[in-house]
This record gives structure tokens, sequence and C-alpha cells, in this order.
């Protein structure tokens, strides 16, 4: 019994102090939502802004309003070359003084909701080179303004801006790009606003710690310049000038390794055999035709400019050596085709000439055998008549005989002569033996390319 009470006291205190300090909750949450807060430091808006002109510059009439401007680089999202452009945000932060803002009973610097903005006077800034440009707005509007006592404004917003890029693509893919980011004023002349960068823009932050994927920046600089337009005047300008050298090693793994490779694979058909037609004719066309497929799938991201740049001279340079391998086999089975038919005729002439050589031994033979029956015969006539030779001593024989035998001396130095510049002109024209060709090939081709190779990338890396 004693226990059961102990409990239900218990039960009472934690219950009763429970009520207690919800109650306490509850009054300070109340206080804190439901008081109004007076803060004597504040200024008060309203009065500030009594009388302000939002579309008149600060001292109008009197001397051009100076603003500094800041950047800070968040990212650089993509650089095409195709379209000469590059996409960036940044933090565009300026700052001037408006006497009309200011206030002297505190020193406290006030930040202010980005809806202020549109109560204010705001330098009208562009990006010249600009091909299109955002405010961010997520959750709410990427806008800062800050109020100091003096009435000097900072204002700072969060911009994303596609900006064109002239680039000389002559060297490509070993080539150095610098692109721009132009600031001017739009409507007020340089007697009316002057921009500068501020005094803490030594370097801009983000910039030195972006890594992109086919670009490194090598360094930038800042300048300041004065636009003169005959029908305006004159507008001040700010100029944010980078220096971008492309990466290599992606272009080596997906353009120049596979060229040389497809060379490489092109010098293959000289040590296959001659005979193997089909062999060396389709490795010859597949290395020509993939040769043209890879030059065309490397120019398909690149606009269609006039300039000849570097990756089409070496895809030339390896289109050239691996069609040559394919002229090298025509060449060398030419000759061989050649120099077999002219095998043929050299034998068809030894074996005619012999069968006329025999055919002259049979004819010889029966010549001979003629002629001594013929000598016989006139043997027998010169007895005869050798008393009757005897009155015709004193006759001359016929002048006849004579000019033929030098008729047949003639024709057949003309026939010899024929036949000697018949051979000189086979010694001229004699063809090379076609595993000579591929010999020379072998060594001929790769000592050739490695030379291009070795001027190639000294002219454009130097």
């Amino acid at each position: 019994m004693a226990s059961v009470t102990f409990v239900i006291a218990t039960l009472a205190l934690l219950f009763t102090g429970g009520n207690r300090v919800a109650r306490c909750m509850l009054s300070d949450v109340g206080d804190y939502a439901g008081a109004e807060v007076e803060i004597s430091w504040l200024p008060n808006l309203d009065e500030l802004m009594k009388g302000y002109a939002r579309n008149f510059r600060p001292g109008i009439g009197g001397p051009p309003v100076n603003v500094a401007m800041a950047i800070e680089v968040a990212s650089i999202d993509h650089i095409s070359e195709a379209n000469m452009e590059y996409t960036m945000t940044v933090f565009l932060r300026q700052s001037w003084r408006d006497e009309r803002l200011s206030y002297n009973h505190t020193n406290k610097t006030l930040g202010l909701d980005s809806r202020f903005v549109d109560k204010l006077w705001l330098p009208d800034t562009f990006i010249v080179n600009a091909k299109s440009a955002w405010f961010h707005d997520v959750t709410v509007e990427n806008k800062l303004i800050r109020l100091q006592p003096d009435g000097v404004i900072l204002y700072s917003s969060r911009i994303t801006s596609t900006v064109a890029c002239d680039m000389d693509l002559t060297k490509y893919p070993m080539d150095e790009q610098e692109c721009m980011l132009d600031l001017e004023s739009y409507g007020y002349s340089s007697e009316d606003i002057v921009y500068y960068w501020s005094d803490n823009q030594k370097q801009i932050h983000g910039l030195d710690k972006l890594e992109l994927s086919q670009f490194t920046i090598t360094h930038y600089r800042f300048h300041t310049d004065t636009q003169n337009f005959k029908s305006a005047g004159q507008f001040p300008r700010l100029s944010l000038r980078f220096s971008l050298r492309r990466n290599r090693g992606v272009y080596i793994i997906q353009s120049y390794m596979p060229s040389i490779l497809l060379v490489a694979m092109s010098w293959v058909s000289f040590w296959i055999s001659q005979s193997a037609v089909p062999a060396r004719v389709s490795l010859g066309i597949t290395t020509v035709l993939t040769m043209t497929t890879l030059m065309i799938s490397a120019r398909s991201s690149l606009p269609r400019a006039t300039a000849i740049k570097a990756l089409d001279v070496y895809f030339w340079i390896c289109y050239v050596f691996v069609f040559a391998a394919l002229i090298e086999y025509a060449f060398a089975h030419y000759n061989a085709d050649y120099s077999k038919k002219e095998k043929a005729k050299e034998k068809s002439s030894r074996g005619s000439s012999e069968s006329i050589v025999k055919n002259g031994k049979q004819a010889m033979v029966l010549f001979s055998l003629s002629v001594a029956g013929m000598n016989q015969g006139l043997l027998v006539q010169s007895r005869g008549q050798r008393g009757q030779r005897g009155g015709d001593s004193g006759a001359t024989p016929s002048p006849g005989a004579g000019g033929d035998g030098d008729g047949e001396t003639a024709s057949r130095g003309s026939q010899s002569r024929k036949g000697e510049e018949q051979k000189c002109c086979r010694c001229a024209f004699k063809p090379i033996d076609a595993d000579t060709i591929d010999i020379y090939a072998r060594a001929a081709f790769p000592a050739a390319f490695a030379a291009v190779n070795l001027i190639y990338w000294v002219a454009y890396t130097m």
C-alpha cells in the first residue's frame, strides 16, 4: 500500500512539473514570435527610399559613377570548337557609391533581401560577346545586396552565359586558344560611368582550381579599355582574357595511335607471299577504308573551316602511306606477271630455235647429198667439153655475181643492228623481281614514315 502511494505521488509530481516546463517553452516561443522586435541600429528603409529615383544614376549631372568590378568563376561547363563558344558560370560583383542611401546613426553594414534590388539604381552592365545568358533563381534569385553607412552598395549576382570565342584551329589538337569575357555599359557612356577592376581582384578565385576535360588554363590577365562608337560615344569596357592549352592525351589515344596502327597494319602485306592475291588485296582495301572512316569521324565534331588543321595533315599522311602500300603490291604483282610472261616468251623462242636447228641439220644432209650428185654430173660434162673450153679461155666472168653477195651482206647487217637495239630496250625496261620490291618496301616504308612523323611533330609542337 505504501509503494502504491509512492508511485501515485511521483506521477503527480512529474505531471505538474512537465506542464510547467511546457508552459515555459510555449511562453518563450510566443514571446519571440509574437512580440514586436525593435533593433535600434537598423535604418528606416522607408525614409531612405523616400524621394529616391531609381531611373537616375547617383550624382547625375556631376562626375561619373565609379563602379568596381570583381569576378569569381564557378565553372566552365563546355567549350565547343564546332560553334566556337564556351559556357561559363560566374559570380559578378559590382560596387559603387550612392549617397542617396547613406545613413549615419550606425556603422554596421546592412544585408538586404534580393527583392530590394528592383528598387535600386543598378549599372546596366552586359556581356558584350555573350550569345545567351541567364540569372539563377533556385530556390530564390541568386542576388545579393549589401548597403554600407556611407552609401556604398555591393551587388552580387550569379550568371551563366554562353560566350563566343574566336579560335584558330590551324594547330588543332596542339593548339592554344585565348578566350575573352567582355563587360561593358550598354547605355551609359564614359561621361556617366567608369568601370575598373576592384583592388581585391588580383586573382580570380576559382579559376585556378578548375579542371577541364579538354583544356588546361595556363594564365589569365585583366584588361581595361574604352570603346569608341561614332554614333553613341565612348563606353568603358573591362575584359578578362584567359589562355587555354588543349590536352593532347585524349587525341593521341583516339586519333593518332589508331592511325599509326593502321599504317603499321598495311605493312604486314609486305611479308605475305605474292601468290596470296586475295589476302594482300583485302588487307590493303580494309586499311584504306578504315582510315577513311577514322578521318570522317574525327572531323564530325569540328567546324567546316577552310583552314587545314594539324590533325587533317596527319590523317592525310597516314592515308597516303596506307594507299602507297596497296599500290606497292599492284606494282610488285605487275612486275611478277611481266617476268612470267618474259620467261614464257624466252622458253617458246628457245624451243622454236631448237626445232629450226634440227630441221636445218636434216636439210643440210639432203643438200649435201644433192650437191654430191650434181658434182658427179658436172664432172662427166666437163670431160666432154674440155676441147671446146680451150678456144673460149679469154671470156670474162659475168659482173652480176659479186653484187648479189654485197646486198645479202647489207641486209644481214641491218637485221643484226635491229636485234641489238631490241636487246638494249629490254635491258632498260627490265622488270624488278617482286620479292626484291617487298624487301625494299619493308625498310623504306617504316623509315619514311618515321622521318615524316619527326618533321610533323617538330613543326606543330615547337
